[in-house]
């Protein structure tokens, strides 16, 4: 007769393998020493400090604008993967295939909206958790480096926008990319109608406007080099972007947390000199 072994048993059976002691190495004796092991010795938990300020993760002081973010843009990765199969980065099928999503696909509707106003809450986030580092001086020292990541990260979140604007290919997403290349036409030094743009040699056909369009005007190339610039290069820029700074946080010693001046204990009042009766006493 087979003998069915209890749940204890398997649950015994399953710790004491090699493999569940391969991904977890270490138990949940709650000790300091075990805390930390368990942190560094976990691929996912190890880019994190196994002890942190508790200043620095109240609300009222970071306003976890820094974590939305991040969450913000794995919701634009999710979405914007399932949005992949259905668009084609074409001149003659980009806008009816923004239709087909919006009246024909099953949820379609909801991933486009998902992925659209996450990506406008993304570039609010940003520039929240931007202007709270700066209020509370998170870029002073030993900051400094992770400030310019910063920097470089919220150009690359406009910018990530900006390429998004155009794959609808509507006369809102045409018009406001006309909007930015006239921009980039006067851009000092790099367009041929801004200063110094002539001088450097910066003509029509070899300015940053040709580079982001991919031509003098709006066609093909520039919605294939848009879509390309929105689905793949700027992402894995971003991507690793975060990485340096997520791993520089770590580096600086976490979170910056509030300075908090430590009180100075209150000196004990002096002694009253004694009196004639307490003299006599000791005499």
């Amino acid at each position: 007769m087979i003998k069915i072994p209890k749940l204890s048993e398997i649950l015994k059976y399953v710790k004491e393998s090699d493999v569940y002691k391969s991904m977890f190495r270490h138990g949940y004796i709650d000790t300091p020493v075990n805390r930390v092991l368990a942190i560094t010795s976990n691929v996912w938990l190890h880019l994190h400090p196994a002890k942190i300020n508790r200043e620095a993760v109240r609300y009222r002081f970071t306003w976890g604008m820094g974590g939305i973010t991040f969450l913000i843009f794995l919701v634009t990765i999710v979405t914007g993967v399932v949005l992949m199969f259905y668009y084609r980065p074409v001149v003659e099928y980009a806008y009816k295939d923004i239709k087909y999503l919006d009246f024909d696909v099953a949820f379609g509707p909801l991933m486009r909206k998902m992925h659209r106003w996450a990506a406008h809450a993304m570039v609010i986030t940003v520039w929240l958790h931007m202007y709270r580092v700066f209020l509370t001086g998170s870029y002073k020292p030993p900051r400094q480096f992770n400030w310019g990541v910063g920097v470089v990260l919220l150009a690359a979140t406009m910018f990530l926008s900006y390429t998004g604007y155009l794959l609808p290919y509507d006369q809102l997403a045409y018009w406001a990319v006309t909007v930015g290349a006239n921009m980039a036409r006067a851009t000092p030094g790099l367009g041929h109608q801004g200063p110094f743009g002539p001088e450097l040699g910066m003509g029509p056909g070899n300015d940053v406007a040709f580079a982001l369009l991919g031509g003098t005007q709006i066609g093909s190339a520039t919605i294939l080099r848009f879509y390309v610039l929105h689905c793949m290069f700027v992402p894995i820029v971003l991507s690793v972007l975060l990485i340096v700074h997520f791993w520089r946080v770590r580096k600086d010693g976490g979170i910056s947390g509030p300075n908090v001046i430590p009180a100075t204990p209150t000196p004990p009042p002096p002694a009253s000199p004694p009196t004639r009766g307490e003299e006599r006493r000791g005499a």
